[in-house]
């Protein structure tokens, strides 16, 4: 018994360790961060939104679904608050909360309004990588 124990406590690192590596880096949108990803070439996805957005609260489990996907590890997710970062929101050319843009390094890939769609959300990611 307490060999099945200590085998299952040392298994369990190794199962968690490369789950949480596998994940997108999700972080508040700052232009240094943002042209630094751009720089190196990162996949990159652009989350407008904002905290009382009904569409944005749907997409949020379905974004944190595919972002959790080991084929977007490299992924960096910018999040861009809707109502206080409205320059940001400006210069990303933003109508609406609940925009979706993908760039590879410096060159925007696509872009989506309101969907939440699974499937083709996960297919705006992929155009980034």
């Amino acid at each position: 018994m307490r060999r099945c124990a200590l085998a299952l406590a040392l298994s369990f690192p190794i199962v968690i360790v490369p789950f949480i590596a596998s994940a997108a880096e999700v972080v508040p949108y700052t232009s240094q961060a943002f042209a630094a990803a751009q720089k190196a070439g990162d996949p990159i996805l652009v989350e407008i939104t904002a905290s009382w957005c009904p569409t944005c609260k749907a997409q949020k489990p379905i974004l944190g679904k595919l972002e959790s996907d080991p084929k977007f590890k490299d992924l960096k997710v910018f999040d861009v608050d809707f109502d206080s970062q409205k320059d940001v929101v400006r210069n990303f050319k933003a109508t609406m909360q609940s925009t979706l843009i993908t760039f590879k390094g410096d060159h925007e890939t696509a872009r989506s309004v309101g969907d939440t769609n699974p499937d083709s959300i996960g297919a705006l990611l992929e155009k980034a990588i």
